[in-house]
């Protein structure tokens, strides 16, 4: 048992938090989650994970992290055996894990396998939810940069791109001396950094496939150590992060498409370069693509796309433009889409704490 003083003997908090959608890609790690280039991504507002705690203090002679957890109303061994080994691996960030008893229950408002990333919705909530039990019932953490910068290290433990969740429509991560205030440890807000017309993004994303990836992301992430082009690769990404705050600090909404685009290509690249080489586009990958290059040409209109380690595209406009493009997308690419689904998304504020 810690000596560590809760104010309560039970309690409950919970914290609405989205996923996001990389921009400039993080794809490489090394030692506790921390990224081999600087990334870049926009926040999602739909797309989001509900995670509530319910806590007990439990009896002095109960060791170790004590916790059940369900998922949309069921118990999950696999995501719970997950959760018991992160929660036991942030002990020294939270020592009150040892005095509490801890009933996690989580939901998404998205389902399985449709290219939003899962983990980065889950993992945020999950450290949104644990930094509010320091904060409400131990009285820390009531300074709200310190809150979301430690919110941002837990979420980084859990998985990388969840460290950019906690923050609202636009977050950096990784450290580099052209980003003021950027860091390994935490992801920081750069909204106040770009034009506004960045605020109103839509994010459509089509679901080629739905079934779930031959290699997963923390494999590919693995295979970056063999990668031939890797070193290069890290370079480039940080050159990508200027480049692209500085085209949406300056409203240039063609140079930020251009940039996002030969990032998804070149994340897809780095694949087919590993050892060994795989490869997650579909078919209708490539012919979505090429439909909407020839679209954005034709018409003149900033739409561009970004892909995440899979099939499914994320197709990226503003908002003035949104009757042109739905009604684009509903003609020419839900027809490639498993079973015409799209999810329609849009650029958010940030995870909400929920009453």
């Amino acid at each position: 048992m810690s000596t560590l003083q809760v104010n309560k003997n039970e309690g409950m908090v919970a914290w609405k938090s989205p996923s996001n959608i990389a921009l400039v890609k993080y794809w490489g790690k090394y030692a506790k989650q921390y990224p081999r280039n600087a990334s870049v991504s926009f926040t999602l507002q739909d797309a989001y994970t509900e995670t509530s705690i319910k806590y007990v203090r439990k009896p002095d002679n109960v060791e170790g992290v004590s916790m059940s957890f369900l998922f949309e109303g069921e118990k999950k061994i696999k995501f719970e055996e997950k959760i018991r080994k992160f929660l036991s691996s942030i002990i020294e960030y939270f020592p009150f894990l040892n005095d509490l008893h801890l009933d996690i229950e989580s939901k998404n408002s998205f389902p399985h396998s449709t290219g939003i990333a899962s983990s980065a919705s889950s993992m945020s909530a999950l450290a949104l939810c644990l930094c509010d039990i320091e904060r409400e019932f131990l009285n820390r953490l009531n300074d709200e940069v310190d809150f979301f910068q430690k919110a941002s290290v837990i979420a980084r433990l859990g998985s990388g791109s969840a460290s950019r969740s906690v923050f609202p429509y636009l977050a950096e991560w990784g450290e580099l001396i052209t980003v003021d205030g950027s860091s390994n440890e935490f992801a920081i807000p750069v909204a106040e950094r770009a034009h506004p017309i960045f605020h109103t993004y839509r994010d459509s994303i089509l679901i080629i496939s739905a079934a779930e990836k031959s290699v997963s992301s923390r494999a590919g992430h693995a295979l970056m150590e063999g990668n031939p082009y890797a070193e290069q690769r890290y370079l480039q990404a940080n050159i990508h992060v200027k480049q692209l705050l500085d085209a949406m600090q300056e409203g240039d909404v063609d140079t930020w498409g251009k940039i996002i685009e030969k990032e998804a290509l070149t994340l897809h690249a780095l694949m087919m370069a590993s050892e060994p080489p795989f490869i997650l586009l579909h078919p209708n990958t490539l012919i979505a693509i090429e439909k909407i290059q020839h679209f954005r040409i034709e018409k003149n209109l900033p739409i561009y796309f970004t892909l995440d380690a899979g099939p499914n595209i994320h197709v990226l406009y503003p908002d003035n433009i949104k009757k042109e493009i739905i009604s684009f997308i509903d003609k020419e690419l839900v027809p490639l889409c498993e079973n015409q689904r799209v999810i329609h998304d849009l650029v958010g504020k940030g995870p909400e704490k929920i009453s």
